[in-house]
């Protein structure tokens, strides 16, 4: 029997009802971030405006205090970029990632590393993060003046797994540079190396299913071949896409059809729904693309969506969100979108 087809218009709609972006959900902070995959927040006010666009009645301090209370964990995850996961996927995503994402960094920065035994600064930086976080600065004063080059303070994270502990990389303090051990802030966890990439990839395709391997491989930052044994062994869906391309699904998970309406929604900076792995989706126009991702903001820009898609780039000034479409927008929509701004630009003041 041949494989059902999907139409980007379906995928999109798949991907707005797993990011809980077609109707706002009563889950928990916790569970909303298992669903969507975690949430990047290279920009600390980024997942709080992505989860107040994704939840009912989300309230800014609340994710501040899943970070206090240790519910939720800020932390150097996929792609070796920031994120925002529950306490229950941190030790699986971290183990998952691991070795990949050292011989990564091994690879970029050879000749930097070449000569430096960061086992030995692992070890260094274990002890003096003992008895309490610190800050990035004290961590690489502490190794130079142990003799250590800056680029061993950079790098050390690959060895040891940090989280940023809050308040630092909260919105009322935006910097993340106050450093903990894993261990110590979230408990000792060590889910083998099977458990740990099969609940990284059930998270992915829960999060942004339908989609490819190679898909998933752009997310996660991790080579093919180590994720290709996990998808064969996991019994998922098999789809095609309008090219003819493989999609991988989990079981039961949401496809809404494809005339699903789809309400305006504002996302932040970094927002992972808009990167290259979610390109099939068309949830960001190609022409659209450059106006968002560019040199000069590499991070992307504030976006809002009109039936799924980008349309527009939206920011906070002066107690207002101001909005500016990137083409003509029917009187509806733009109508949806004020009132959602005002309610956007209450959040902000609150």
């Amino acid at each position: 029997m041949s494989e059902r087809v999907l139409t980007v218009r379906e995928l999109n709609r798949a991907l707005l009802a797993r990011q809980l972006l077609l109707e706002r959900s009563a889950l928990s902070i916790t569970r909303a971030l298992e669903q969507v995959g975690g949430l990047q927040a290279q920009y600390a006010p980024s997942a709080y405006v992505a989860l107040w666009s994704r939840l009912r009645g989300f309230r800014r301090d609340a994710l501040t205090k899943a970070l206090e209370q240790r519910r939720a964990v800020q932390a150097t995850l996929m792609r070796a970029t920031i994120h925002i996961v529950s306490a229950r996927d941190y030790p699986y995503f971290a183990a998952a990632i691991r070795k990949g994402r050292k011989d990564w960094w091994l690879r970029v920065h050879e000749k930097q590393l070449k000569g430096i035994d960061m086992a030995a600064v692992a070890a260094r930086v274990r002890r003096f993060l003992s008895d309490a976080p610190r800050r990035q600065s004290e961590i690489q004063n502490r190794l130079e003046a142990e003799g250590f080059p800056r680029i061993a303070a950079v790098s050390v994270g690959m060895w040891v797994d940090l989280v940023r502990v809050p308040p630092s990389g909260t919105w009322e303090q935006r910097r993340a540079d106050l450093y903990g051990l894993a261990d110590d802030w979230v408990g000792t966890s060590s889910p083998t190396e099977t458990e740990a990439l099969e609940r990284l990839v059930r998270r992915y395709l829960g999060g942004f299913g339908p989609a490819s391997l190679n898909d998933l491989s752009s997310w996660a930052g991790m080579q093919l071949g180590a994720l290709r044994p996990v998808v064969e062994r996991l019994g998922l869906r098999r789809f095609r896409d309008e090219r003819g391309g493989e999609l991988l699904d989990l079981r039961r998970a949401p496809l809404p059809d494809a005339d699903t309406s789809a309400p305006v929604r504002f996302l932040p900076t970094w927002d992972a729904t808009l990167l290259a792995h979610a390109r099939r989706t068309q949830i960001l126009p190609e022409p659209y693309r450059p106006l968002v991702f560019q040199t000069k903001t590499p991070h992307s820009v504030s976006t809002f969506l009109v039936d799924g898609a980008v349309a527009g780039k939206w920011r906070y000034e002066k107690g207002r969100v101001r909005l500016e479409s990137f083409a003509r927008l029917s009187a509806t929509a733009r109508r949806a979108l004020e009132e959602e701004a005002e309610r956007l630009a209450a959040f902000h003041a609150d």
